[in-house]
């Protein structure tokens, strides 16, 4: 009579629930990796529509008129709206906020699959002082950017 060779129920239920801790400890850590991600992306679109801002102000002698509609605020008609820039579904939304003569405040604020992002809305002014605004409690504006 030949011995039969496999596995048991109770070492295949061993297995499960070992790959279903790993996952339960992994996936919130991926989620979190995927947010910081597209956060430090669009920090840096954030500072590249900064640099167009200061461009549009060497041609024109003003911050006026970078906007959606030649406005001083509302999405920016000198560089890309969405964040990430080269395409694809949008996390962050770039406006510029509060252009006048000679200063202008940007912001990313989170949409989408960011939405629920701890850091909040990233802004960068004329002057390079950064900020977050909607943050959640104890999120300091170092740990975003």
């Amino acid at each position: 009579m030949k011995k039969q060779v496999g596995f048991s129920l109770m070492e295949l239920m061993i297995v499960v629930a070992i790959v279903g801790i790993l996952a339960a400890i992994a996936y919130p850590s991926y989620l979190e990796q995927m947010r910081q991600t597209r956060r430090a992306d669009c920090s840096g679109a954030l500072a590249s529509l900064a640099g167009s801002m200061e461009r549009f102000f060497t041609i024109n002698n003003t911050y006026r008129g970078a906007g959606a509609g030649g406005g001083d605020t509302g999405t920016p008609t000198i560089f890309s709206g969405t964040c990430p820039v080269d395409g694809g579904a949008a996390t962050y939304n770039l406006t510029i906020e509060d252009a006048d003569a000679s200063t202008y405040e940007v912001r990313a604020a989170p949409v989408g699959v960011q939405a629920n992002d701890k850091c909040g809305t990233l802004t960068l002014t004329n002057t390079g002082r950064k900020s977050i605004t909607g943050a959640s409690a104890g999120v300091t504006w170092q740990q975003c950017w």
